[in-house]
């Protein structure tokens, strides 16, 4: 049974400062619990509801299952756990993993991004590089928090299949990366045309805030600029609608 308590300590992982103080997250909806449980991460707890239960038997007899502590909580108990306006009515009490930093830059085709601010663009364009095959991803400090609820949703479970490098001070970590003869090519209105580019053996693809750009730092250190050409009259794409034609095209 549920204590009080423990509710008020539960519910306190929707909260940002509380999920980086104990190292834990919530995942919630039974596509993201299956993923992370999937993807070895280790859960504390799950909470469930009656009317889940009844409509979802066949979750219950995951084999992954076996170890975890479930609890069933009323539906009340379970809104306060719940960031979204129709919950499913099943949710997870993981703990984060840290990538270690010594395994950083593995793959031929890694992405970075720079000041991706917005949950929803940051899941999307995670969810898109697990799509195109890329294994890694390096995000600055001003990017928005990887076990944030919103990511995770819009990632629909990636964020779980990919190493995830957060907090980091990106330019340091480029600079890194060309010592071991990667290409930085960042996305930029400037840029050649995406289907004339040629990249190389081993590039890092980084994308920007929409609406600020690459910053200095990292233009100073780019080796090459592309951008997607454009024929109607808007000014831009959607960052994370970028990243989709653009690794497509560095995929092939």
């Amino acid at each position: 049974m549920l204590t009080k308590n423990e509710l008020k300590y539960y519910s306190s992982l929707l909260q940002k400062k509380f999920r980086i103080l104990e190292n834990k997250f919530i995942a919630e909806g039974r596509k993201l619990v299956e993923e992370a449980l999937k993807s070895n991460y280790k859960a504390e707890v799950i909470f469930s509801t009656s009317s889940f239960n009844e409509n979802n038997n066949s979750f219950f007899q995951n084999k992954l299952l076996k170890n975890s502590r479930v609890e069933v909580i009323k539906n009340i108990e379970f809104e306060k756990l719940s960031d979204t306006k129709s919950p499913q009515g099943i949710a997870g009490v993981f703990y984060q993993k840290k990538e270690d930093k010594l395994k950083k830059f593995t793959g031929n085709l890694l992405v970075a991004l720079e000041n991706i601010s917005d949950p929803g663009n940051l899941g999307t364009i995670i969810r898109n590089c697990d799509w195109f095959g890329i294994k890694e991803i390096i995000l600055d400090r001003k990017c928005a928090e990887v076990f944030n609820p919103k990511v995770l949703r819009a990632s629909m479970g990636s964020v779980f299949h990919l190493s995830i490098f957060d907090d980091e001070d990106l330019i340091d970590s480029l600079k890194q990366a060309q010592e071991k003869k990667y290409d930085i090519v960042t996305a930029d209105l400037n840029g050649i045309n995406l289907y004339e580019f040629k990249r190389g053996t081993k590039t890092i693809v980084v994308f920007c805030n929409e609406a600020n750009g690459p910053s200095e730092e990292l233009l100073k250190i780019t080796n090459n600029k592309i951008t997607i050409p454009g024929k109607g009259k808007a000014e831009s794409l959607n960052v994370a609608s970028a990243s989709a034609v653009i690794l497509s095209e560095l995929t092939k």
